[in-house]
């Protein structure tokens, strides 16, 4: 199998997971855990990492993390290496603590980011540790609530902005927005990831494949990332819509506005532009369409028979 790929530019965003080699745990103490959050705080300042969305589970640990100098392999050179050092000579062993390389996937912000904050504060729950994300202490999960301040090194602020400009109105969204998945079965968003390290829309696949990877040895990531097809057009979207959903109007803005958000490859501001409405309403509303189509098996028929004619 190729290496994952590891693509690297100013203002990348990635969710990062690193395991215990042989799936041993990693994290043994209320020490080791601040230490590592040191780690993340020294990574923000020597090396400019922007810390989104954390969390730390026993033996592995998800990130959801900005590079704006497009130095991601440094900044996990000095995160692991760093925090391996210290575990080693804290339990006089020697060796690797993380299993292979550490997991990265390129993500497309705008349209993951919300998602994937909830998935890594929901992490805790899928291993029944806790029955509820706040009584988890070693995310950041608290510090998006209000529950518990931030601190400096951690920002908030990329992902809230989705939510309300106010920011306790803000927390109190983005708290209904995880707590609607309690107790469900959801879908990963790291099921959609392409050739292992893509996540994003197909506009977004296609220029980072043709901006960051025309030079690289095509290995079974890479063709696979290129085994892509031209996205429709928001507006060619719209007219066909408008033909399947003729009986409904407001249905059709629906479908419309969840079909462009999720295959048209536009930028949320485009899309928005076209609806009349914010960034933040696109996503959400494209969220509950989705959502009422797996309830409805009329209009998920309905909404295969526009995929169809889109060549979707």
């Amino acid at each position: 199998m190729a290496r994952l790929l590891r693509i690297e530019y100013p203002g990348a965003f990635y969710h990062v997971t690193s395991r215990g080699n042989e799936q041993k745990d990693v994290f043994k103490s209320h020490t080791d855990r601040e230490r590592f959050l040191g780690y993340l705080e020294s990574a923000t300042t020597r090396y400019d990492a922007v810390i989104h969305a954390y969390c730390l589970m026993n033996n592995h640990y998800h990130l959801l993390m900005e590079t704006p100098a497009g130095n991601l392999s440094q900044i996990m050179r000095h995160l692991n290496g760093a925090y391996t050092t210290y575990f080693n000579v804290k339990r006089k062993r020697s060796g690797h603590l993380f299993q292979g390389r550490y997991k990265a996937i390129l993500v497309e912000a705008d349209e993951y980011a919300t998602e994937l904050s909830r998935y890594i504060h929901l992490n805790p729950l899928s291993t029944n540790i806790v029955a509820r994300p706040e009584e988890y202490q070693w995310s950041s999960y608290k510090c998006y609530t209000g529950q518990s301040r931030s601190p400096s090194w951690l920002k908030t602020d990329f992902i809230m902005k989705y939510f309300a400009a106010n920011s306790a109105e803000a927390s109190r969204k983005y708290r209904l927005f995880v707590e609607d998945k309690l107790g469900k079965e959801y879908e990963n968003p790291l099921k959609g990831v392409v050739g292992s390290s893509l996540l994003g829309s197909l506009g977004f696949i296609e220029t980072i494949t043709a901006v960051h990877l025309r030079e690289k040895t095509v290995g079974r990531e890479v063709s696979g990332l290129r085994q892509l097809t031209k996205q429709p057009l928001p507006e060619e979207i719209i007219i066909v819509v408008k033909t399947v959903f003729a009986d409904n109007e407001k249905l059709a803005r629906q479908a419309a506005m969840h079909l462009c958000h999720k295959h048209s490859g536009s930028k949320l501001k485009e899309i928005g532009g076209l609806f009349a409405v914010c960034e933040s309403a696109i996503t959400e509303g494209s969220r509950r369409f989705a959502m009422k189509v797996t309830e409805d098996k009329q209009l998920k028929e309905r909404l295969e028979e526009v995929k169809r004619k889109l060549g979707i």
